[in-house]
């Protein structure tokens, strides 16, 4: 890895992807989300001896959406452990993120942590475990970023709020089925500010090193999952992290990662360092249209992956 030229890498491929905006498009079903400028890219690696690479838009705060079910689900596997898989499962789903047809199938147990149904699930096992979820959830972020500004954006929650009838729908399908055990609208708040925070490529790179090092924080030593947790959280994100894309992405780039309707999509390399794009405008599966080129090119190049 020494001898890799990070810096110079990533603006050649930030340089080479900008011509592929404009043949995706924002994720407008989030009213707050197509106000988004779609000319932005950022890049940013970060290394686990500290080292952080940038390029183009890697400070610019955008809204994470799904990026933040890892961070959720992180918390409650540490704090629930094993217990977590009488409530969701860990296979690929093979429908739609948010499909209320799987759940029917599976008696409300959703199929992993990572599609909306799993998330939900996430949200609510933080509320029985915390007296303030948001707070824990923004706490629990800086420290993994190492940066006390990041916030929620209450605009986005608010829009998703306003249009999330199919999470709605989900998660009061899953309390009928004893799945919730929490107020179906406590959930439904945690779950749609989680998904508008607002952080950068920069502060996901660094928040998303901890699983790349074994569950410890390279920032502060801290340990947030056991090396075990790590492995495993690494893996669903290798399986299920790009919706109906994940399979492809595993293909096209060898790592564990995970997107975000947003435009961003975050990978970890075990024991190297963790890699963070964002590009607004979307494929048809909902991912960042220049964040999958972007990381398919930056493994090949490197010849760094997880095989």
């Amino acid at each position: 890895m020494n001898n890799i030229d990070f810096q110079t890498c990533i603006e050649e491929i930030l340089n080479e992807t900008r011509g592929l905006i404009g043949k995706g498009r924002v994720a407008d079903y989030i009213p707050a989300l197509a106000e988004v400028d779609p000319n932005q890219v950022g890049i940013a690696v970060q290394t686990l001896d500290g080292q952080t690479f940038q390029a183009g838009d890697a400070l610019v705060p955008f809204s994470i959406q799904s990026i933040s079910k890892v961070f959720v689900f992180s918390m409650v596997f540490r704090a629930w452990g094993d217990r977590l898989w009488s409530r969701m499962g860990r296979e690929p789903s093979g429908n739609s993120f948010n499909s209320l047809v799987q759940l029917e199938h599976e008696n409300g147990i959703p199929r992993n942590p990572f599609i909306n149904a799993g998330a939900l699930v996430s949200t609510d096992c933080l509320l029985s475990i915390s007296k303030n979820p948001l707070k824990d959830i923004l706490s629990y972020v800086r420290g993994l970023a190492g940066n006390s500004k990041i916030s929620y954006d209450s605009v986005v929650a608010n829009s998703e709020r306003e249009t999330g009838y199919r999470n709605a729908a989900l998660v009061n399908f899953m309390k009928s089925f004893g799945n919730i055990e929490n107020d179906v609208e406590a959930v439904l708040n945690a779950y749609f500010h989680q998904c508008g925070l607002m952080m950068s490529c920069v502060d996901l790179a660094r928040a998303f090193s901890f699983l790349a090092n074994g569950g410890i924080n390279p920032l502060n030593g801290e340990q947030i999952l056991t090396q075990s947790q790590a492995k495993r959280v690494n893996a669903m994100m290798q399986t299920c992290g790009l919706y109906n894309e994940s399979g492809e992405f595993a293909f096209c780039t060898g790592l564990p990662g995970k997107s975000g309707v947003g435009g961003g999509i975050v990978a970890v390399v075990p024991k190297m360092f963790s890699i963070c794009v964002w590009s607004p405008e979307l494929n048809r599966h909902g991912n960042s249209l220049v964040g999958m080129k972007a990381l398919e090119l930056f493994t090949t190049r490197t010849g760094i992956s997880i095989f």
